[in-house]
């Protein structure tokens, strides 16, 4: 069993978050997606849109996408429980998990891609314009975090979730790459990124300095 991408960059990272708070240890092969690693025949063989991650079990079996990946450790090895242990908490889970996407990660994506130079690479043709416009809807999306932890302990309610890794790994790559900063405009989300930040699978995954 491999997972194709990088332990500490980009989605890969966040099957990585996953496991190590599961602590199952995976090894990672990296794949360089400036230098094109991803659209390679053998690469698309594995991952027919040249997306990581990918995990590859022991009979050539592919699977992508990130939660779903993480879904499939989930049934492996169920505690800690990071989709939910009640059909309520697993729904709640999923109906965030789905918000913090569409909401935050989309819309950081997007802005990164299309005004960030470190994303020209990957995305040659950028539109400024989408770009800027998106940065107003993550925006947006932070807001509607803070919100929700202004009542609750994690993303999803009272559980450390799949959820909560999406956000904190979008949010520290902002960070990183943007100079972002989570001001006093979201202060709940503050206090709940400096918790989560300081998770040993955090700390484990962050990507080494330069």
């Amino acid at each position: 069993m491999k997972i194709y991408g990088s332990r500490f960059h980009g989605n890969p990272r966040r099957v990585s978050i996953f496991l190590a708070e599961k602590g199952i240890d995976v090894p990672f092969v990296e794949v360089d997606l400036r230098k094109g690693e991803h659209r390679t025949p053998e690469f698309l063989r594995r991952s027919p849109a040249a997306q990581v991650p990918v995990l590859e079990l022991g009979d050539g079996t592919c699977l992508v996408e990130t939660v779903a990946i993480c879904r499939y450790f989930e049934e492996l090895q169920p505690l800690p429980c990071l989709f939910g242990r009640t059909p309520l908490e697993r729904a709640q889970v999923e109906m965030w998990q789905r918000l913090v996407e569409f909401n935050l990660y989309g819309p950081a994506r997007e802005h990164f891609r299309h005004v960030s130079p470190h994303a020209l690479p990957l995305e040659p043709r950028q539109i400024k314009e989408w770009g800027e416009l998106n940065r107003e809807r993550m925006l947006d999306g932070m807001t509607l975090l803070d919100r929700q932890l202004a009542r609750t302990e994690f993303v999803a309610g009272s559980l450390y979730s799949i959820a909560d890794i999406t956000a904190f790994f979008t949010l520290e790559g902002l960070a990183r790459l943007e100079g972002l900063e989570i001001g006093i405009r979201h202060p709940h989300l503050q206090h709940w990124y400096a918790a989560v930040s300081q998770r040993p699978s955090a700390i484990a995954t962050r990507p080494p300095a330069r």
